[in-house]
């Protein structure tokens, strides 16, 4: 696919967004209203890749201001950002499959890091699922084991690794 860019997400790219969620994580699935909460909470950390600034969504980047040494539960609402979020939290990142080995991940996790950095946040975190430790690994996250993390981390599956991105 040629013309791939990033562009900050809006509300109808969402069901594009559930549509390549649902091929990227077939295990991990989160319905609609996940995805359209955290763009209502923190619109500046969800991105949709597309073709053309109207084209179909190819991948999207949601993250957003998070406590460190926790992730929120899959699926799930979330009522609002925590006043005490210490971090960003890289919820997601997915391509479509058609979309995929491009390298157009590469730019997006910079553009959030960039815009982290900006903003003032020391750190970036998420949760690897799929065995993508060391694609995450490339790109400056480490493993980490905070207390309590491992019960949550297997709702994310076997393998999933809590990750962080030191900033500055």
């Amino acid at each position: 696919m040629t013309g791939l860019a990033w562009r900050p997400m809006r509300p109808d790219d969402v069901a594009g967004v559930v549509e390549v969620a649902r091929l990227s994580f077939p295990d991990h699935f989160e319905d609609r209203a996940c995805f359209e909460n955290r763009l209502a909470l923190y619109p500046r950390g969800c991105f949709v890749l597309t073709e053309g600034p109207q084209g179909p969504v190819r991948g999207y980047l949601i993250a957003y201001p998070w406590r460190a040494g926790s992730a929120p539960a899959l699926n799930t609402v979330i009522e609002g950002l925590p006043a005490d979020a210490d971090l960003i939290y890289l919820h997601d990142l997915a391509l479509h499959p058609q979309a995929r080995g491009g390298g157009a991940t590469a730019a997006v996790v910079d553009r959030l890091v960039d815009q982290a950095i900006e903003d003032g946040w020391p750190a970036v975190a998420l949760v690897a699922v799929n065995d993508a430790a060391g694609f995450w690994a490339r790109h400056g996250f480490a493993p980490q084991d905070p207390p309590g993390m491992a019960a949550k981390l297997a709702s994310y599956g076997s393998g999933a690794r809590y990750m962080v991105r030191p900033l500055g």
